[in-house]
C-alpha cells in the first residue's frame, strides 16, 4: 500500500534577500515552518515496530530536528556574497549565523532543506520510501516547495 506522511518543525530565524526592492532587503526574521513530504509503501512486515507505518513520526521529527531545527532555530542566515551582512554579524559575539552559497528566500531554503534531510530518510524495514518535497513556510500566507 502507497502513503504519504508530512511532518514539520518550527524554528525562529533571520534572513534578508540583499537585492530585493522592497522591505526584504532588511534584516528581520520570521517563524519558519518546515515541512517534510514522504511517499513510499507501508511497512506490511507484521509484528514491526512500524508495522502500518510509512515511517515513524517520531524519527522523522529526530531527522528534522538534527538536520534543520539545531542548525537554524535562533540563527540568522546569510548569503555568503552578502558581505555588509556577514561583516554586520560577525561582530555580534556568539552570534548563531548560516552562510549559505545563495539568497535565502523561502525557495531556495526549500531545496536546501530538501538536500539536508533526504539522505537521513529511511527505514529499518526495506520498504520504499522517498522523500517527495520540503515545504518552507516562511509566513502563515506564504509557502515554497521544492521537489526534484
Amino acid at each position: 500500500m502507497t502513503s504519504k506522511i508530512r511532518r514539520w518543525v518550527e524554528t525562529d530565524t533571520g534572513h534578508r534577500v540583499p537585492n530585493h526592492n522592497s522591505k526584504c532587503k532588511n534584516m528581520h526574521g520570521h517563524r519558519y515552518r518546515w515541512e517534510v513530504e514522504l511517499e513510499g509503501d507501508v511497512v506490511s512486515k507484521p509484528g514491526a515496530s512500524e508495522e502500518g507505518m510509512l515511517m515513524d513520526f517520531s524519527n522523522i521529527s529526530a531527522i528534522l530536528e538534527e538536520h534543520i531545527h539545531d542548525v537554524v532555530d535562533h540563527a540568522f542566515i546569510v548569503y555568503e556574497e552578502d558581505t555588509e551582512a556577514v561583516n554586520a554579524l560577525s561582530t555580534i559575539v556568539n552570534q548563531k549565523t548560516l552562510e549559505v552559497p545563495f539568497v535565502p528566500t523561502a525557495e531556495n531554503l526549500a531545496k536546501w532543506a530538501y538536500e539536508q534531510v533526504e539522505p537521513h530518510i529511511k527505514t529499518a524495514y526495506g520498504n520504499r520510501i522517498k522523500l517527495l518535497a520540503f515545504h518552507v513556510r516562511e509566513t502563515p500566507k506564504s509557502w515554497a516547495v521544492w521537489a526534484p
